[in-house]
């Protein structure tokens, strides 16, 4: 499975890639409310400003894995909010960067050298 991800995409995801797809996978966001979010499922440790979200999320567009969405409610909305939703390419991305992750987590838990002081 080396590899996998970069069949998917160009490039590597980076780690505000990854926060910015777990949490359109749970439900369509404007820009502002997506990086609230983020902090959120961090619970505060990531932080990720205009410049650096706005960068990372053009590219999940250009690469197909996000795409801009219909607005929930476009009566009570303010006009200029754009939407976002994840793509089945990014649910498939996000997914494999997720199976990725577990299984690099389970490997390091289960070497206990990693977690032993001295080391």
């Amino acid at each position: 499975m080396r590899g996998h991800l970069l069949l998917l995409t160009p490039a590597p995801i980076t780690p505000v890639m990854l926060h910015v797809l777990i949490v359109l996978g749970e439900e369509n966001r404007h820009g502002y409310a997506i990086m609230q979010a983020v902090s959120e499922i961090s619970e505060g440790r990531f932080q990720v400003g205009p410049g650096t979200f706005y960068a990372n999320l053009e590219k999940l567009l250009s690469w197909g894995l996000v795409r801009e969405a219909a607005s929930p409610d476009p009566g009570r909305t303010d006009p200029r909010r754009r939407y976002y939703a994840l793509t089945d390419s990014g649910r498939q991305v996000l997914d494999a960067e997720l199976t990725r992750l577990e299984s690099l987590l389970k490997r390091a838990r289960s070497q206990k050298r990693y977690f032993t002081a001295g080391n």
